[in-house]
């Protein structure tokens, strides 16, 4: 979800270093001006949520039904993607 809001934003032209400063982009570029539904952002803030808890909470922290949960959503990112080249 991270990467198709990146190539979003950079389509125009803007970058950022930072995963918070991407988000935080999105949400101001993209869903404030209404160009992408308000879910979008709440759905990539959800899985930077679940992305630091894979990467640093306990071995099972995150289930398999999360895990299909984010598939299912980058899924829709990709669509939002293609919509909005």
């Amino acid at each position: 979800m991270l990467y198709v809001v990146e190539a979003i934003l950079l389509g125009k032209g803007l970058s950022f270093s930072k995963h918070a400063a991407v988000v935080a982009a999105f949400g101001e570029h993209f869903v404030k001006a209404g160009i992408a539904p308000a879910h979008f952002h709440r759905y990539l803030i959800h899985a930077m949520e679940v992305r630091h808890t894979g990467d640093y909470g306990g071995l099972n922290d995150v289930t398999p039904e999360e895990s299909a949960n984010q598939i299912a959503r980058a899924e829709e990112f990709l669509g939002l993607g293609q919509r909005l080249a």
